[in-house]
Formats: structure tokens, sequence, C-alpha cells
């Protein structure tokens, strides 16, 4: 169990880092409405432009979090809760301007990842 566990932390935040770091301002399908930007995203969802650097920076740094936690696993829990929180954000918003569902999907898996790490038996 411990390596799937591993897989988790690393699937999470190397994919949180990916969307906030590399896909900042790349247009995908997961995006909400139709948005090209995170910025844009941040529009769509009626959301002024600096809360979505809020969000960035505390998305990263709980990211980043999550990954230390493979050699210090007592940040495990915070991170991961942390990151939930903030999942659970993304997947009201989506649903607040009514996005096809695959559009939480990602949001949904990352939550669902965070949780158990986050609850996982240490």
């Amino acid at each position: 169990m411990e390596y799937v566990l591993l897989a988790m932390k690393l699937i999470v935040s190397l994919s949180i880092l990916n969307v906030w770091l590399i896909q900042y301002n790349k247009p995908t399908r997961w995006r909400g409405g139709n948005a090209k930007t995170i910025v844009q995203e941040f529009h769509v969802y009626g959301l002024p432009t600096w809360f979505c650097y809020l969000i960035g920076m505390l998305k990263i740094g709980l990211a980043i979090l999550l990954l230390l936690s493979i050699w210090y696993p007592e940040l495990a829990q915070p991170s991961a809760l942390g990151l939930s929180v903030l999942l659970i954000g993304s997947i009201i918003m989506h649903l607040k301007i009514k996005d096809p569902l695959y559009k939480s999907l990602p949001a949904f898996v990352f939550l669902s990842l965070s949780l158990i790490i986050a609850f996982y038996p240490f």
C-alpha cells in the first residue's frame, strides 16, 4: 500500500503543478465555460483576477507540501485536506455555471485521491 500512496501523492501534486505552472495559459477541455486560460476561467465563474492568483498560490503551495510529504509524512494530512477544500470549490464552480459533468472529473478524481491520502492510517 505504501507504493500506492506514493503514486497517489505524485499524481495529485504533479497534476496540480502542471495545471497551474505549465498549462496556465493554454486551453484545455477541462476549463470552465469556454475559457482559454485559468484567469479567463475564474472570470467565467464570476470571480476576480486576484482570487485566481490567491487560489493558484494556495494550490501550488499545497501541492509542493504534498510532494514533500513523501519524505515528511506529517505534511500529508494537512496538505491533502487543504487541497480537498480547494478541489471542492472547483467542483462547485463547475456546477454553478452548469458545465458538463466531465469538466468536473479531474477535480473529483483529485479530490478522491486527496481524501484517501488525508485519511490513510499512518
